[in-house]
C-alpha cells in the first residue's frame, strides 16, 4: 500500500511539474506538529494498585491507559488549479510515535521479511506511515458547486458529523445563502450481501446583518445495518435527524447555539425476550456557547445536553447517538480530558460501560446514559505573542447508572462525572511557530470509578506546530 501510494504521489507531480505552466497554477501546504506529553489514572485509579482484585480469576491492571510518549504528525497538501472553476485537492498525513518502530512483517518460520517496522520513529526510520486524507474533486458551474470524492465535512457543529468520508456534495450558492446535498457512504460491504450504511443530508445556512442560521437534516439508511459495528444488532434501519445552528456576531459579543432531534426506527436481529421486533428513536441534543471580548482578555462559556435512557432494554431508543466508529465520524472537541483536547486523551469507559473513551456528547458508543456538560472560561492575551486559556468544566451523565457494580462487590447509582479544570499556555516562538504549554485536572466524580485505589486522572505536556 506504501509503495503505491508514493508511486501514485509520484505521478501526480510529474504531471503537475510537467503540464504547461500557463494552463495551471500549483498550491502547496501543509501542517506539522509534535507533542511530548503524560496521562496518569486514566484508568479511574492510581498505577501503583497494579493488580485490582476483582474476583477470583480477574484482575484490573491499574497502568493500562497510561501514556508518556512522543509523537510527531506531518500533513502535506496538494492542490492542482486548473482554472477558477475547476481544481484537484489532495491531503496526505504521516504520523508516529518516537522510538517505535513496532510491527514488522514477520513469517510463519518467525523470521522478519521486511527487516523494518510500520512507524518511521524508529532508528532507521523508513516506516510505512504514509496515509491519504483527501483526494477530491472540487468545481464550480455558475452558481452551482460539487465536491466528489474523500474530503472533509461537518454538520450540525460536529455534534453530528465532523470528519473525512468518501462523500459527493452539491451545493447552490448566492449572495448570503447556500444549500447543500450531501451523500456520505459510510459503510459498504456489498460483495458479501447488501449491507450498505448510507447518510443523505441537506444543510442550507442564510447569512445577513451578523446572524447566520443553519437549519439542517440527515437521514441514514441500511436495508440490512448488522453488519456494521456501530449499527451490529440492528437489521433494516431508517433514522433520521433534524436539527438547527444559530450564530450571532454582535461587536465584542459572539452567540451560538444548536439543537438537534433524533427520529426513526429500525428492525432488531435478535428480538427482545418480550418479542419486541423493533425499536423507536426518540433521542435529542441541545447545546449553546457565548463569547465576550473585552481586548486583552475574554470570558467564555457553553454547555450541551444530550438524551439519555430512563429505562434501558425498552422499545424507545433515547440516547443520542450518530453510529459512526469510535474515533471517527461525530466529532466535537470540548474539554481537554473528557472531550478530545490537543492530547486526543482517552479516559476510560465509565462505570459499567456506559461511556467510550473521549466519547461525543450523547455517545453513539455505548453510553446509554447520556451526559451533559457545562464550562466557563477566560483566555487573556498579556502580550502579543502570548495567550493563557483557563477553563473549568462540570460533567454528568443525565440519568443514573443502573446497579452501578463496584469493585468491592456493592451496588449503587451514581451520575456525577466530575469536574475537568484545563490550563493552555500559548506562545508564539518566531512567526509561523507556536508552543503550547498544557495542563488537566479531572477531579473524578463517583460515576468514573468506586473501589479501592480511586484516583483522579490528570495530564500536562506540550506541542510544537506549525502551518504553512
Amino acid at each position: 500500500m506504501k509503495k503505491i501510494a508514493i508511486v501514485g504521489l509520484g505521478l501526480l507531480l510529474l504531471v503537475a511539474f510537467t503540464l504547461p505552466a500557463a494552463a495551471m497554477e500549483y498550491q502547496f501546504g501543509g501542517y506539522w506538529r509534535t507533542r511530548a506529553y503524560t496521562n496518569q489514572n486514566f484508568t479511574g485509579y492510581d498505577r501503583k494498585d497494579d493488580a485490582i482484585k476483582i474476583d477470583d480469576t480477574k484482575y484490573k491492571t491499574g497502568n493500562a491507559m497510561d501514556i508518556t510518549w512522543i509523537d510527531t504528525r506531518t500533513r502535506l497538501y496538494f492542490t492542482a488549479v486548473f482554472n477558477e472553476n475547476l481544481k484537484f485537492v489532495n491531503k496526505f498525513e504521516m504520523d508516529t510515535v518516537w522510538g517505535d518502530g513496532s510491527m514488522p512483517t514477520v513469517g510463519a518460520d518467525g523470521t522478519t521479511i521486511s527487516g523494518k517496522g510500520r512507524n518511521y520513529g524508529a532508528i532507521g526510520a523508513d516506516g510505512a506511515n504514509f496515509e491519504i486524507k483527501n483526494s477530491y474533486v472540487d468545481f464550480n458551474k455558475g452558481p452551482v458547486a460539487g465536491k466528489v470524492g474523500v474530503q472533509g465535512l461537518t454538520l450540525g457543529r460536529g455534534f453530528l458529523f465532523d470528519d473525512d468520508a468518501s462523500a459527493a456534495i452539491l451545493s447552490f450558492n448566492g449572495d448570503g445563502f447556500s444549500f447543500p446535498i450531501i451523500w456520505i457512504k459510510a459503510f459498504d460491504i456489498d460483495k458479501i450481501q447488501k449491507r450498505d450504511v448510507d447518510f443523505f443530508a441537506i444543510s442550507p445556512s442564510f447569512s445577513a446583518s451578523g446572524l447566520t442560521v443553519n437549519p439542517f437534516g440527515m437521514f441514514m439508511f441500511s436495508d440490512n445495518a448488522n453488519g456494521y459495528g456501530p449499527t451490529k444488532g440492528f437489521d433494516k434501519l431508517e433514522g433520521w435527524y433534524g436539527g438547527l445552528n444559530l450564530d450571532g456576531n454582535f461587536g465584542p459579543a459572539a452567540v451560538w447555539a444548536t439543537g438537534i432531534y433524533q427520529g426513526g426506527s429500525a428492525d432488531l436481529v435478535t428480538p427482545m425476550t418480550d418479542g419486541t421486533d423493533s425499536v423507536d428513536f426518540k433521542a435529542w441534543l441541545a447545546a449553546a456557547g457565548f463569547n465576550v471580548n473585552f481586548g486583552p482578555a475574554d470570558f467564555h462559556g457553553q454547555g450541551f445536553y444530550a438524551s439519555g435512557d430512563d429505562k434501558a432494554g425498552d422499545k424507545d431508543v433515547e440516547h443520542f447517538f450518530v453510529p459512526t466508529p469510535y474515533g471517527t465520524g461525530q466529532y466535537y472537541a470540548w474539554s481537554e480530558i473528557l472531550g478530545e483536547g490537543v492530547f486526543d486523551a482517552q479516559i476510560p469507559r465509565l462505570a459499567n460501560g456506559k461511556l467510550t473513551p473521549g466519547a461525543q456528547p450523547g455517545g453513539g458508543n455505548g453510553n446509554t446514559a447520556g451526559f451533559m456538560a457545562g464550562n466557563v472560561g477566560t483566555t487573556i492575551s498579556p502580550a502579543k505573542d502570548l495567550k493563557i486559556s483557563l477553563d473549568a468544566w462540570y460533567i454528568s451523565l443525565v440519568e443514573d447508572l443502573d446497579a452501578l457494580t463496584r469493585i468491592d462487590g456493592k451496588t449503587t447509582k451514581e451520575k456525577e462525572i466530575g469536574i475537568e479544570a484545563n490550563v493552555k499556555v500559548t506562545y508564539t516562538l518566531v512567526p509561523g511557530l507556536n508552543i503550547d504549554l498544557i495542563g488537566a485536572y479531572l477531579f473524578a466524580g463517583d460515576a468514573l470509578y468506586q473501589g479501592d485505589g480511586a484516583a483522579d486522572p490528570y495530564e500536562f505536556g506540550t506541542r510544537l506546530s506549525l502551518s504553512f
